[in-house]
């Protein structure tokens, strides 16, 4: 057993304008927090792993080429491998728990 305090928590980004902190990898899958900050823009690629998102602060539209849906604290989103996939409209600091299966980068 493990338990993840941090996982969750939104972490001021850098330079890039968004920050990724992976707390936990196995073969099966992989955990870590996204954060973006109110107004930031999401630049991320589609994954070669299935993901689910739980949004943990903040709120945004989550985009894809299905549609849009308005996430806050509580949403949780599934998006698989390989779909494009973006959050916009951030208007308040962002912060989501990200579970990926298996690992993150396993597949690539």
């Amino acid at each position: 057993m493990r338990i993840i305090s941090e996982a969750g928590l939104y972490t001021t980004p850098g330079e890039s304008g968004r920050h990724w902190a992976e707390h936990l990898s196995v073969p099966d899958l992989s955990i870590g927090t996204y954060s973006v900050p109110a107004g930031g823009v999401d630049g991320q690629s589609p994954h070669t792993e299935d993901e689910v998102y739980v949004v943990t602060a903040g709120r945004a539209t989550i985009v894809t080429p299905g549609g849009s849906a308005p996430v806050g604290p509580g949403s949780v989103i599934y998006v698989p491998a390989g779909e494009e996939h973006r959050f916009a409209d951030i208007t308040e600091d962002l912060a989501v728990l990200v579970v990926f299966g298996p690992a993150e980068y396993s597949r690539a």
